[in-house]
């Protein structure tokens, strides 16, 4: 007799395994955050890290005027303009 929930958790594990090899995205949204999404850390310049409580999305702020830093809470609302074109960055300079 083989276990229901053996074949119900495959999946879920398969999916999970899928999601963390995905690549991080990082979404620069008009005239407002930086979107990340994806499997990441983010640490602050001493190496330590911010608890996300499991979050795989959030914004980064790029404004300036978020009261949480470096998180966005929307500060940046009627305040902020920068329409987000994607563009090629020049060849990377080589010595």
């Amino acid at each position: 007799m083989s276990n229901k929930s053996e074949y119900i958790l495959q999946p879920l594990l398969l999916k999970k395994q899928i999601n963390f090899m995905s690549k991080t995205k990082l979404i620069i949204n008009k005239n407002g955050s930086i979107k990340i999404e994806g499997d990441f850390e983010i640490m602050d310049q001493e190496g330590t890290v911010y608890g996300l409580q499991g979050r795989s999305a959030l914004g980064l702020c790029r404004c300036g005027l978020s009261a949480n830093k470096p998180f966005c809470d929307g500060g940046h609302r009627n305040n902020f303009e920068h329409d987000s074109k994607a563009f090629d960055l020049p060849p990377m300079k080589t010595n």
